[in-house]
């Protein structure tokens, strides 16, 4: 079995307060399900980023904005968007807790790495917090990875479009960034005719979902369509925003997915990396409690080439519903680019 790294961000003081559906009982149960998963991880916390670290995607005067809001008791940043007494320090350790697991898969320690944090991430702007999200942290650990001349493909599965690590990549040769996210919904944003920015084109490939889309559309648009432009673009690296509300039973969305889909997903992205230890998985959304552990155990044995169908909470995959029109429109979209 593989070996894979479990990386999470210790003390979790971000209070969103009674009744918001991103609160800590979400990375409880995250780390829930993956402690049922495979015994053999290891687990890291890490201390919280430097600011050097969170200025290769947000800006000084967004970072004082956020320090001082939260130093002075928090509150809401949007309407969404909540921040407490412990949220730049929890934000911090999230972004952290990805640079750790990079820095551990390169010294070839681990096959693989699982981030556990929240509040998520793929929201957060270059200069705002929304949707939930204050600091974008996969954006973090491919910008720290950028720096070293690496090239970094971004999969984002999570059923909202990563309207954040879409915008702070827009631009960057060096990022390709791919979502598939339920259509007209939250934060309406990922178009499949946005392809990249003029110095990147091709770099931004997005899948907008039709309501009741099961996984094996998912699974499409990445052999169809994704897997020969990764194959040009050549990443070194493979980060994944795993959110895991696109399941049935997610009470913020209307996709169809099972856990055995995200097994399937993990099995694909797993083909996109160059060599063992290049894939780390940051968790984004999911907010039914048991789905969002049952997905992450079924992920967490797939990551460590266990027996999925005897992982907790197992599933089998789903097919046969709507979303073959995406995918084609998304392919019009990067015609012109092959």
């Amino acid at each position: 079995m593989s070996s894979v790294l479990l990386s999470t961000i210790g003390v979790d003081l971000h209070d969103t307060g009674r009744g918001h559906p991103e609160a800590p009982a979400r990375l409880e149960a995250a780390l829930a399900g993956a402690a049922a998963s495979v015994a053999h991880a290891i687990a890291v916390d890490p201390d919280p980023a430097e600011r050097a670290d969170l200025e290769r995607v947000h800006s000084a005067a967004y970072l004082d904005r956020l320090e001082r809001f939260v130093a002075d008791g928090g509150g809401a940043l949007d309407a969404d968007t909540i921040a407490s007494p412990g949220s730049w320090d929890t934000a911090r350790r999230g972004a952290a807790a990805g640079l750790v697991a990079i820095d551990a898969l390169r010294d070839g320690t681990h096959d693989s790495a699982f981030v556990a944090t929240r509040p998520p991430g793929h929201h957060a702007l270059r200069d705002r917090a929304m949707g939930f999200c204050i600091v974008n942290h996969i954006a973090v650990a491919a910008a720290a990875l950028v720096a070293v001349d690496e090239r970094v493909l971004i999969v984002d599965w999570d059923v909202h479009h990563g309207n954040g690590t879409e915008a702070i990549f827009w631009d960057d040769p060096s990022v390709m960034y791919v979502s598939t996210h339920q259509s007209n919904f939250y934060p309406g944003t990922g178009a499949p005719t946005d392809t990249g920015g003029a110095g990147a084109p091709a770099t931004t490939c997005n899948f907008a979902l039709p309501r009741g889309a099961t996984g094996d559309v998912a699974l499409r648009a990445l052999d169809d369509v994704v897997a020969p432009a990764v194959e040009r673009f050549a990443p070194t690296w493979v980060l994944v925003s795993c959110g895991f509300d696109a399941h049935r039973d997610d009470p913020l969305a209307g996709l169809a997915w099972s856990t055995g889909d995200y097994a399937l997903l993990v099995d694909r992205v797993r083909q996109f990396t160059p060599s063992p230890g290049r894939l780390a998985l940051f968790l984004e959304g999911g907010y039914d409690l048991d789905a969002l552990a049952r997905s992450t155990a079924v992920t967490f044995t797939a990551l460590a080439d266990g027996d999925v169908r005897a992982s907790p909470g197992y599933e089998p995959p789903t097919s046969g519903g709507p979303g073959l029109d995406a995918i084609r429109d998304t392919a019009a979209a990067h015609a012109r680019f092959t």
